[in-house]
């Protein structure tokens, strides 16, 4: 078993502090049908090191195999946001939406005072892989919504894009939060600077696709940083590298 110095370190640069999660350093579940990677705790997975950051408080990595998904349960008070990276996944809720999200969208739904939904992978012929995100919200018990937008005609190559904020008049969906993600998709070796909404926020940072270069650490596939106590960080990418930038609230 790895130390847990290796898997997890703080480190500070002056003011900045950063904490490290290496891919493997994640949970692990393979239920058959579901193949699950969890940054922080989940389910059966617990980590007293690794329950949230900030306000961010699930990020899964989900395999689900074809035509098999998550039945009907409840969720109450959290900012629920899914990203198909490959395949469709079929959406029903007590709310009335019956909906399918594809690969090149985002979907969010506040649980707010309670809703129910299901799960499934719309295709017989193919796994589906999705990131999940659970963020904590700004107000309780607020009204049940559900939302679903395309980022494909938001897609700026080799530039961050916004896919989330708190406001309903900014670009892409938006929580009960004060959090904005973030894409940065490159086809060349790119230098960018990522400057916080909010300099008492922090940004997770999480590599879906290549490497890059944050701070002093260099992360592959599917590791993550986690940054605060900075208002901007600085970021060398990789060419073909997909990077998602989750900035939310520290104080929890």
């Amino acid at each position: 078993m790895k130390e847990l110095s290796y898997i997890y370190k703080t480190i500070k640069f002056t003011n900045l502090k950063t904490v490290y999660h290496p891919s493997e350093s994640r949970g692990y579940a393979n239920h058959g049908w579901l193949e699950a990677r969890h940054s922080f705790s989940f389910a059966n997975w617990y980590d007293p090191n690794r329950t949230h950051f900030g306000a961010l408080r699930v990020l899964n990595d989900d395999i689900i195999a074809p035509s098999r998904g998550f039945g009907t349960h409840p969720h109450s008070n959290m900012e629920i946001i899914t990203i198909p990276l490959k395949g469709d996944l079929e959406h029903q809720d007590s709310m009335g939406n019956v909906e399918v999200i594809k690969e090149g969208e985002i979907q969010v739904m506040s649980a707010g005072s309670g809703v129910q939904h299901s799960e499934y992978n719309k295709n017989d012929d193919r796994p589906i892989n999705l990131l999940q995100l659970w963020i904590f919200p700004d107000k309780q018990n607020a009204t049940p919504r559900y939302d679903q937008q395309t980022i494909r005609d938001l897609y700026t190559q080799n530039d961050f894009f916004q896919i989330l904020s708190p406001s309903s008049e900014d670009q892409g969906v938006w929580i009960h939060q004060n959090s904005w993600f973030h894409l940065l998709y490159t086809n060349t070796t790119v230098e960018k600077e990522y400057r916080l909404k909010d300099p008492s926020n922090g940004v997770y940072c999480f590599v879906i696709e290549g490497s890059v270069h944050i701070e002093n650490q260099t992360l592959n596939l599917r590791d993550a940083l986690g940054v605060w106590e900075t208002d901007s960080i600085f970021i060398k990418a990789a060419s073909q590298t997909k990077l998602l930038l989750i900035e939310v609230p520290m104080i929890f």
